[in-house]
């Protein structure tokens, strides 16, 4: 069971699949899972937690593993890259932000470049800043995201790849959950994915208390799109980017009044701890996708990065049958 592709190349792995960098989701453990089972796992380094970084480094041990920044938050620490670049992680993954200003760094030290973009104007400035994989990430994706959706995004991008920089290596992000979207973003020009909220729903993913039911309860039609996850997290994020949870009652709660929320932030930025220690799930964003409907267990990620690679294989081979043979003359 094996699929071949520039992604599995370029970083010696079984599998063109990568963990997303999912921040204080993907700790070391998770990260050290997917890699061990023949993917590329990444830490999440978010929004900057040193001793956090430490801590999960430590988690994956000796296993090779990358690590994610949010860019625009990196910008505020940037001793962080520093630390992390000295772990001689497997690879930097940067999102939400410019990442010129740190691409020389990483670079110097050696370590390939993964950027994740949600617009063709992000794809050209990945590679203007010599990113060796680019993301194109599609609105589904949970977390945050742009507006472009995942499906037309990702072939857009595999054109102006092949345009202005063939070497580069490109990933689809965003709605993948099994075998059939692994499959899909082949077929659309990526040489991988990066995978998110199906490795939320692992036995490794570091969640709080009722997370992982309230993902096997929930189906794509109840996520949306918001602010007020930021708002009560105190998480100043720049526009466009919106975050995808499940719509719940604190979701509803606060729709369409998100000025008011910030100006009771402190209060309701207490009340989303409480609610968080407490596991209750209607009053903390649970981050997901629209591909929640296709969680149907919690599993330890190396089955169900097993399973996914097994199913798009299985697709792959019986994609001869859709074509006719020649009509005889």
């Amino acid at each position: 069971m094996a699929l071949k592709t520039r992604l599995t190349e370029r970083f010696d792995i079984e599998h063109p699949v990568l963990s997303a960098p999912m921040a204080f989701v993907a700790g070391g453990a998770l990260a050290a899972a997917v890699t061990k089972a023949g993917g590329l796992g990444l830490i999440g380094g978010g929004y900057g937690d040193a001793e956090w970084l430490d801590e999960q480094f430590r988690a994956a041990g000796n296993t090779p593993v990358g690590c994610g920044f949010i860019t625009w938050s990196l910008a505020d620490a940037p001793h962080l890259l520093d630390a992390v670049l000295e772990r001689e992680p497997a690879t930097i993954f940067l999102s939400f932000g410019d990442p010129a200003p740190f691409a020389p760094k990483i670079a110097q030290a050696g370590v390939p470049l993964i950027c994740q973009v949600q617009t063709l104007k992000g794809a050209r400035g990945a590679i203007d800043a010599g990113a060796c994989v680019i993301v194109a990430q599609g609105a589904e994706a949970g977390g945050h995201a742009g507006v472009r959706a995942t499906f037309p995004l990702v072939p857009e991008v595999a054109d102006l790849i092949a345009a202005r920089s063939p070497d580069v290596v490109l990933c689809a992000a965003g709605g993948v959950g099994d075998g059939r979207g692994l499959a899909a973003a082949l077929m659309l020009g990526a040489d991988g994915v990066l995978v998110g909220s199906r490795f939320s729903a692992c036995s490794e993913a570091l969640v709080f208390p009722g997370w992982h039911e309230a993902l096997l309860g929930a189906d794509g039609d109840v996520t949306v799109q918001t602010s007020i996850i930021d708002i009560a997290r105190k998480r100043d994020w720049p526009e466009p980017y919106k975050i995808r949870v499940v719509e719940n009652a604190l979701v509803k709660r606060w729709r369409g009044k998100e000025d008011e929320m910030r100006a009771r932030q402190d209060e309701e930025a207490a009340n989303y701890e409480q609610a968080a220690a407490k596991g209750d799930s209607g009053n903390y964003g649970v981050i997901v996708g629209e591909n929640v409907g296709l969680i149907g267990d919690i599993e330890p990620a190396a089955t169900i990065l097993e399973r996914m690679v097994s199913e798009a294989e299985a697709l792959l081979r019986r994609g001869a049958d859709f074509v006719s043979p020649a009509a005889k003359g």
